[in-house]
């Protein structure tokens, strides 16, 4: 129907060309012509945007179909578009909110513990905790050796630092504290993590924690950076060192866990310090934590 319409309407306007060409007759058939051709362009323009609307509302529609036909889908996930680059928003672009959610969940994760083995390995250990409970049998020190690694060596320079970047790898020897050492951010575990669980996980860092809560209301695990408090911690204990990327700011107490659950006053949580399940922390440090360690986040869709 739109492309009768715009050749109607282009043809309508090829054939008053002519009679445009009839300057000298009357002044009223020019003014004719005129009004015709307005109202033939009016018809191109308006057929135009209704095309493009049309267009619009087709491509949001496929985006759905998309999703229905992906195999990590199910239909509470019919509210979400995921993907590596976008955090959890409803197609109405609305945001979820507490609200939505159930007041507690807890649900059960494999505990691992990172020693007397990977004394800096939290990240790689909490990694193992959700791709085990994903169902796949994967060990941390499998997933130490795996883990992409940033060489930069440790050098003190000028009352400056300079060591590697956790966001490109981990940082240091993850085998001993007697040597320099830090950890590893959340690109390179989401990108380990992906040849385990494929397309099934989600990094959500940078997002609300609304949105962490999101999915361990599905009964989801999620991967985070905090620090080994569980605390918001002192500015006196981050410190800026040098790397080949720029200069990052650091804290030597930075940690990883996984969540377990949550209730209205606490978060749960295995951590690969403690010998129990779901340790709980008060919700509202526990977000603090996590923000001033930069929101990191990993998770996977069943």
């Amino acid at each position: 129907m739109t492309i009768i319409i715009l050749s109607i309407s282009i043809f309508i306007i090829l054939s008053l060309i002519p009679l445009i060409a009839l300057r000298k007759v009357t002044g009223g058939l020019l003014k004719s012509t005129y009004v015709v051709i307005g109202l033939a362009l009016l018809i191109l323009i308006n057929s135009g945007h209704k095309f493009v609307t049309q267009q619009g509302w087709q491509l949001k529609k496929s985006t759905i179909k998309a999703l229905e036909q992906s195999p990590t889908y199910n239909e509470e996930d019919l509210t979400s578009v995921y993907d590596r680059s976008t955090h959890i928003s409803s197609l109405s672009g609305e945001k979820i909110s507490l609200k939505d959610l159930p007041k507690s969940v807890k649900f059960d994760v494999p505990l691992i513990q990172q020693y007397p083995e990977l004394p800096r390995g939290c990240e790689v250990t909490s990694l193992a905790m959700l791709i085990q409970h994903a169902g796949v049998d994967v060990d941390k020190m499998t997933l130490a050796k795996q883990v992409e690694k940033d060489p930069t060596p440790y050098s003190f320079k000028n009352g400056v630092i300079h060591f590697g970047n956790p966001n490109k790898g981990f940082v240091g020897d993850m085998y001993t504290t007697n040597k320099p050492g830090y950890g590893v951010y959340h690109e390179p575990i989401f990108d380990l993590a992906q040849q385990y669980l494929s397309n099934k996980v989600r990094d959500i860092s940078g997002g609300e924690f609304t949105e962490v809560l999101f999915h361990v209301s599905r009964k989801r695990p999620v991967w985070v950076i905090t620090n080994t408090t569980l605390q918001p911690l002192p500015e006196t204990s981050f410190q800026t060192w040098q790397t080949p990327d720029g200069p990052i700011q650091i804290t030597y107490r930075e940690h990883s866990v996984i969540i377990t659950g949550y209730d209205e006053n606490y978060i749960y949580v295995n951590d690969p310090l403690d010998p129990n399940k779901n340790k709980k922390i008060p919700i509202d440090e526990f977000i603090k934590a996590w923000e001033q360690m930069g929101k990191q986040a990993i998770t996977y869709i069943p």
